[in-house]
């Protein structure tokens, strides 16, 4: 959990009385609305503020901003076990996410345990409890739809707090992504079909190698395999991404993926792992990651972060 420097909710206030502001700015428990960012707090790091956050607020459940540069409103717990899966890094305290994606975790665990040798799903990063940048690894997963879902089979649902922390996932790719290693299974095949299925979701982000496996093993309806991305990483976990609920003012939905089941362009993944380009000289340098603030976020996350 995040150490006794970083400011808290609770902590926001005494910082702002000391600093001559007046109390944080909070909200109704169902209202999101925008709010100032009180000053002392322009320059502190969005991920400080919100990684330090324990518990959700008591608002309606909405996600604002994108799935990149957004936070939370009245997040649900996915519960440490369930009768089809198990959360796993308790200690990280981000087993939250908007109700919908919470209601989607648990219809797919149900899904995966009836496949042979699966009891169900381990089930990593959502959100933290408001939302927002974390402290460390992900990008994304700051508006509670996005989930980690690992691709070790979930063969027993009662390891402890100190099992889930030590147990690793499982690596399925070969040559550095390009294809599937021995682990793969028919298994991984259709519980991926089943998660990219379901209308609830944007896109599934995967190794490349796998998304061509499963481009040549499909033999009926192909158009899930839409939504199966290839992105860099993604061998020990494959990471489904919702799209906004339904009437949620504010929730900014990716582009959709291209027409067509993506395999062409999957496979193009490939062939430039196999073959890597030559690097271009007159490539400009990548431009270091900016530091996200609360005035980077959409202004209800003000609100989000400072209310009970």
């Amino acid at each position: 959990m995040a150490g006794k420097s970083i400011l808290s909710a609770a902590l926001i206030g005494l910082f702002l009385t000391a600093c001559g502001q007046s109390t944080p700015i909070t909200s109704s428990a169902n209202d999101a609305a925008p709010a100032a960012v009180p000053a002392p707090l322009a320059s502190v790091p969005a991920k400080r503020l919100f990684g330090a956050e324990p518990r959700p607020t008591a608002q309606t459940p909405a996600s604002y901003g994108s799935y990149a540069k957004g936070c939370l409103a009245g997040a649900a717990q996915l519960a440490e076990t369930g009768p089809t899966w198990q959360a796993m890094r308790l200690s990280r305290n981000r087993n939250w996410g908007h109700p919908v994606l919470i209601d989607y975790l648990r219809d797919l665990s149900a899904k995966a345990a009836r496949q042979p040798g699966w009891e169900g799903l381990y089930i990593g990063d959502l959100s933290q409890p408001r939302g927002g940048p974390m402290l460390t690894g992900h990008a994304s997963h700051q508006m509670g739809l996005d989930a980690d879902i690992w691709l070790l089979p979930a063969s027993r649902l009662d390891l402890s707090s100190g099992e889930r922390e030590a147990l690793s996932s499982l690596s399925l790719r070969r040559s550095s992504g390009a294809f599937v290693n021995s682990e793969w299974t028919p298994q991984h095949h259709q519980i991926l079909k089943a998660a990219a299925s379901d209308p609830r979701v944007a896109r599934i982000f995967v190794f490349p190698g796998a998304k061509v496996q499963m481009c040549g093993d499909e033999t009926g309806d192909r158009e899930w395999l839409r939504k199966i991305r290839p992105w860099w990483g993604h061998h020990y976990h494959f990471h489904v991404r919702l799209n906004c609920p339904s009437g949620l003012a504010g929730c900014v939905n990716q582009d959709p993926p291209p027409p067509g089941d993506g395999c062409a362009d999957a496979q193009a993944w490939v062939n430039n792992i196999l073959n890597p380009p030559p690097p271009d000289p007159n490539a400009p340098a990548p431009a270091p990651r900016s530091e996200l603030t609360l005035a980077s976020l959409p202004a209800q996350c003000v609100s989000v972060l400072q209310a009970p």
